[in-house]
């Protein structure tokens, strides 16, 4: 009588490899942890909001977000998204237009995109900085640190520190990067402390000390804090 065979034997499937949305995904996990340890009013954000979901934009280069943050600035996202659209559509068949392609559109043309006079202006100055090398190419900006790029940019026109730090935290994934002029952070800290008034800049930046290294990510919870109602007057 011939014995009974035993089952062949599953092998075991191999290991998932780490991909890079897990590093991301556990980097944005140390940072809410490190976040909700400073107390419990940080603790309590955190876990209203849950995870981070953080999302950078690498693939474009610094002329690009430049033009970008440019366009979107002190406008409703949806009026930058049709603004930006008008400016797109100008030129079919590119994803963006190149420095040059831009420089040689009628300025008119661009400004009936919806550009005030002064933002149109900056846009083809970057543009022209992009030609003439002054805005690095992405991997050069990689290679500067924070304070260089800030530095280097803020000459141009139009171009103050804010939208470096746009820059820095969107397009090269800068993850210690707290825009403190940026009304959205300190409104936020305010409505997280229950303050009468917004921390001004200094104050943030002081106060944004115990954030790091992940200040990017500490600006990305405030920027939703929920409008809470501001304490009664004594």
């Amino acid at each position: 009588m011939t014995p009974p065979t035993s089952p062949p034997k599953r092998a075991r499937p191999a290991p998932r490899q780490a991909t890079a949305a897990d590093e991301v995904a556990a980097l944005y996990a140390r940072a809410a942890r490190h976040l909700a340890a400073l107390d419990a009013d940080w603790a309590g954000h955190v876990a209203a909001i849950g995870p981070c979901r953080h999302a950078s934009r690498p693939a474009r280069d610094p002329y690009e977000a430049l033009v970008r943050a440019i366009a979107y600035q002190q406008l409703h996202a949806r009026a930058g998204d049709a603004i930006l659209g008008r400016l797109l559509a100008l030129y079919p068949g590119q994803a963006f237009p190149a420095p040059r392609a831009l420089l040689d559109t009628d300025p008119q043309v661009q400004r009936a995109c919806g550009f005030s006079a002064s933002k149109l202006a900056t846009i083809r100055g970057i543009a022209q900085a992009a030609l003439d090398g002054l805005i690095p190419a992405r991997d050069e900006a990689l290679a500067m640190s924070d304070e260089a790029l800030v530095e280097r940019l803020v000459t141009l026109r139009g171009v103050g520190r804010w939208t470096v730090e746009m820059l820095l935290i969107y397009t090269l994934e800068r993850m210690d990067i707290l825009p403190v002029d940026d009304f959205g952070v300190r409104e936020g800290y305010r409505r997280l402390k229950r303050l009468d008034k917004a921390p001004s800049p200094a104050q943030m930046r002081a106060i944004g000390e115990a954030f790091s290294p992940y200040r990017t990510i500490a600006a990305w919870y405030l920027w939703r804090m929920p409008a809470t109602p501001s304490p009664a007057a004594p």
